[in-house]
């Protein structure tokens, strides 16, 4: 009974080991395969070739003062929101990296230590700045007077905005009153590919007791929707 139970002991031992032993007159070859498993991420849209290259600094263009520019995980509006970014952000880099939905265009960009995606529709290079007051007051036929800052802004945009397709034309900056009165208007979307719009810094000169304001200065800058010349103009 010694003798067998001894055995079964044994038995049992060699069945708890991490590998079996055979003896045989041939020798024995032992295979181990590994199998990597790889995630992979598809991004919403189809990959695009078009202007920003990797290190192209763009601005936040077209967005309201009171609002802001959502920078999400991937393209599309549907995707989680990594960071926010204010309407007169100019310090967007671009990596070069784009991507076509059925109803727009998403840059893959760097702001603020995040790497995300936002809509092309409210990102442009900030081009040169040129002084358009007497523009202005041509097409007008007058100088143009308003109650507020807002109103006057807003004639002077509505000046340089197109009807097709129909510009976007938003406050950038709201109404400050000092000396002069001061806005900042922002027109986009002017159908032209190298001009996508300009933000125009509006100058007002207060009434007398401060009723109404008669516009002094136009500084409009150029937000350009293929990148800039050496020189800062459109391309």
């Amino acid at each position: 009974m010694t003798a067998v139970a001894l055995g079964v002991v044994l038995v049992s031992c060699a069945g708890d080991a991490a590998e079996s032993t055979t003896t045989s007159a041939e020798p024995t070859t032992t295979t181990t395969t590994t199998t990597t498993t790889t995630t992979t991420t598809t991004l919403p849209g189809e990959p695009i070739d078009l202007f920003p290259e990797a290190g192209d600094i763009l601005g936040v263009v077209g967005i309201s003062f009171d609002s802001e520019l959502n920078v999400r995980a991937a393209p599309g509006t549907d995707q989680d929101v990594l960071t926010r970014l204010p309407p007169l952000t100019d310090d967007v880099v671009a990596t070069g990296e784009e991507r076509q939905l059925p109803d727009s265009i998403w840059y893959e960009v760097d702001v603020d230590e995040v790497t995300g995606w936002a809509s092309s529709a409210y990102l442009a290079w900030i081009g040169e700045t040129n002084d358009i007051t007497a523009v202005v007051i041509d097409l007008l036929g007058e100088t143009p007077t308003a109650e507020t800052m807002l109103d006057l802004g807003l004639i002077v945009a509505q000046s340089q905005a197109s009807d097709e397709p129909p510009s976007r034309i938003r406050v950038a900056e709201p109404p400050t009153v000092r000396d002069l009165g001061e806005v900042v208007y922002d027109v986009v979307g002017l159908g032209d590919d190298a001009l996508f719009g300009v933000r125009l810094r509006v100058f007002g000169t207060p009434g007398d007791g401060g009723e109404g304001f008669t516009l002094k200065t136009v500084e409009s800058t150029a937000l350009c929707g293929r990148g800039l010349t050496a020189d800062g103009l459109c391309r």
